[in-house]
C-alpha cells in the first residue's frame, strides 16, 4: 500500500464546467474534516466538494461523499480510483464549478474519476508517497519443553520476525509477524514441525 506525503492537484475544464481535484494527507476523521472545511472557505464560490478518502493499514475503514452531484456518480468513482490505487490515510476532494452545461451520469462519472486520476499521477511525478508494508501477526502456543521450535521454524523464513516469547505456566507462547504472503507456508511448515499444530493469526 502507499500512503501520500504532501499535496497534489489536477485541473481541467469539461464542457465549461471547471473540476479541481486535491489529494491531501488524513489519517483521521479530524484532519479531513479540517481539509474538507478549508477547502470549502477558500472555494466558497464552487458548487460542489465532492470527496472520497481511506484510512488505515489495511484501508480498514473508506468513504464517499457526492455533495449535491447524482448519488453514485462523484464520490464512488473517486474512491473506486483510489482503491485501485492501493492508496491509504488520504482524502480526495473534488471541487466543480458548474458552467451551465450538463454532463448527464456518465459525463459525471468520466470527469470525478479523471480528477482522481490526474491528482494521483502528479503525486507521482513528485515522489509523494511511501510505501507501507503490510504485515500479519502470528501466536504460537507449545509447551515450555518446546519453546525452540518456533525460533527452528522462523529461523527458516527470513522474512518473518520474532515480536516476543513469554511463559504462561508449562506453556511458551511466541508472537511474531511476516508478510501476508508468508502465511500459507509458515502454517503448512508449523504443522509438520510441530505434529499438527497451528498458528493463531491476528
Amino acid at each position: 500500500m502507499r500512503r501520500l506525503t504532501g499535496v497534489a492537484t489536477h485541473r481541467f475544464r469539461e464542457k465549461a464546467s471547471v473540476f479541481l481535484t486535491e489529494l491531501h494527507p488524513a489519517r483521521d476523521a479530524a484532519e479531513r474534516a479540517a481539509v474538507l472545511a478549508q477547502l470549502r472557505k477558500r472555494d466558497f464560490d464552487a458548487t460542489h466538494h465532492c470527496s472520497a478518502w481511506r484510512e488505515g493499514i489495511p484501508a480498514a475503514a473508506f468513504g464517499a461523499d457526492d455533495d449535491g452531484e447524482p448519488s453514485g456518480t462523484a464520490g464512488r468513482p473517486m474512491l473506486a480510483v483510489l482503491e485501485g490505487a492501493q492508496a491509504t490515510d488520504l482524502i480526495a476532494v473534488c471541487i466543480r464549478w458548474y458552467g451551465g452545461t450538463k454532463l448527464g451520469s456518465g459525463g459525471l462519472v468520466r470527469a470525478y474519476t479523471e480528477g482522481v486520476q490526474g491528482a494521483l499521477t502528479e503525486a507521482d511525478a513528485q515522489g509523494l508517497w511511501e510505501e507501507v508494508r503490510i504485515l500479519r501477526t502470528g501466536e504460537i502456543r507449545i509447551s515450555a519443553a518446546m519453546a525452540h521450535l518456533p525460533f527452528a521454524l522462523l529461523g527458516a523464513f527470513p522474512a518473518a520476525a520474532v515480536l516476543e516469547q513469554a511463559f504462561q505456566g508449562q506453556e511458551a507462547v511466541l508472537r511474531f509477524e511476516c508478510p501476508p504472503e508468508l502465511c500459507p507456508a509458515l502454517d503448512h511448515a508449523w504443522q509438520e514441525r510441530s505434529r499438527g499444530g497451528t498458528i493463531i493469526w491476528d
